[in-house]
């Protein structure tokens, strides 16, 4: 059987300079660093109504999938994991404010500056498409051996 290739998405939304993370709770490495709010697409859906759908379920705003803009695309294999293929989108418009929809998922959500984000305590896949979006770089990948 051939290796599948996961699809995630990714979302970032950004007010007045500053991006929104949620700190992961798990009982993996990932444990405590913070992340984008992301989901895995699921059958029979386009990316960005799962990007929409995520956002939703896990931080509780509402965003039309025509107000999300793709901004990087990242493939990664690593960490043991299954080959993925992430899609970040800025969402443009949103509705509500973001609030901790999974607690048992995150320890919680924060507002952190662009120009100072927490390098050292973000998950690096997160990082990938943070910087495709600050530096207009609209593709990555990592962890193939060349």
């Amino acid at each position: 059987m051939a290796e599948r290739h996961l699809v995630d998405v990714h979302i970032l939304l950004v007010r007045d300079g500053e991006l929104l993370l949620s700190k992961r709770r798990s009982a993996d490495e990932f444990d405590g660093l913070w992340h984008l709010p992301a989901g895995k697409l699921e059958s029979g859906e386009s990316a960005t109504a799962a990007a929409a759908r995520e956002a939703g379920e896990e931080i509780g705003v509402v965003i039309d999938p025509a107000d999300l803009r793709l901004i990087h695309t990242a493939h990664v294999i690593g960490s043991g994991r299954e080959a993925r293929l992430g899609l970040f989108f800025h969402a443009l418009r949103w509705a509500g404010e973001p609030m901790n929809r999974e607690p048992d998922k995150s320890y919680g959500l924060q507002w952190f500056s662009l120009d100072t984000l927490p390098e050292e305590s973000l998950i690096r896949y997160s990082a990938a498409g943070i910087r495709g979006f600050t530096t207009g770089t609209p593709y990555s990948e990592w962890g193939w051996v060349r």
